[in-house]
């Protein structure tokens, strides 16, 4: 069996998207090559895409849009937050 890479896989994306996606990937010293290798590679061994897609409920998305700008709910300590939390 060829270990030889030849088949070239094209994309289309926004520029914002793909240099923050490559900024983060070269940080890890990954090549975007290796990138998408790994990411098509947890495709085959997931028998679908490497994560959950769903769509949030509204107070999931209250809650991103809260830690985004900083204005969710802050604890000094964990043991605080698991208090809260009743854990």
């Amino acid at each position: 069996m060829s270990t030889a890479k030849t088949t070239t896989a094209r994309v289309r994306i926004r520029p914002d998207i793909k240099g923050e996606a490559e900024s983060i990937i070269h940080a890890l010293g990954l090549s975007v090559s290796t990138a998408f290798e790994l990411f098509y590679r947890q495709i085959i061994f997931n028998r679908g895409l490497p994560f959950d897609l769903r769509i949030p409920n509204e107070t999931t998305l209250k809650t991103i849009e809260e830690a985004r700008t900083g204005d969710g709910e802050k604890f000094a300590t964990t043991s605080a937050l698991f208090k809260d939390l009743g854990i």
